[in-house]
């Protein structure tokens, strides 16, 4: 699905291999920054971002992020703004979205709200509302049903996934 919205960013979908195994991936879509005035600036998120649990915490994923960062800087975009645990991710260079003055459409600063400067200066520190792709809108009875058609697995409550529940449901004031 988000290989085919517009937002998605085909330059920027990148794997980890290792010993010819897919280990891991990354995508990104577009999302958009406006300021008071009306005026947007058109930002990356990525998501997801993964590697295959018994390769976790091995530096993968952070070389990954890196990478494809590096990428993005390239081509032109000036800043990445993701929902993440942020131990995962100030180590990337992510800070908190209210050090850049991003916040939700509603106002808020959620403590998972992290914000990547690509440009130095770019955010300039008006305040910035930020606003997904219609993408990231999943449609859970779409999401079953293609779950439906795999394999069966497990599914269990993982502590990282309390963690960003928490997180996410914070916000910084």
């Amino acid at each position: 699905i988000m290989r085919a919205h517009e937002d998605f960013v085909p330059e920027l979908d990148f794997v980890v291999e290792l010993d010819g195994q897919v280990i891991g991936n990354i995508m990104y879509t577009k999302a958009k920054l406006t300021d008071e005035n009306g005026t947007e600036k058109v930002v990356l998120t990525f998501g997801p971002v993964s590697i295959l649990p018994g390769y976790q915490r091995n530096g993968y994923g952070k070389k990954l992020i890196e990478h494809s960062l590096s990428h993005a800087a390239r081509m032109g975009y000036e800043a990445v703004v993701i929902l993440g645990s942020p131990t995962n991710y100030v180590s990337c260079g992510f800070r908190c979205c209210k050090k850049y003055n991003v916040c939700s459409e509603d106002g808020r600063y959620p403590a998972a709200m992290l914000v990547k400067e690509l440009k130095p200066g770019a955010l300039d520190g008006r305040l910035w509302r930020y606003q997904e792709s219609s993408v990231m809108n999943v449609n859970e009875a779409e999401a079953q049903a293609f779950d439906d058609g795999m394999e069966k697995m497990e599914k269990k409550w993982q502590p990282s996934q309390e963690a960003f529940y928490i997180m996410s449901h914070s916000f910084v004031e």
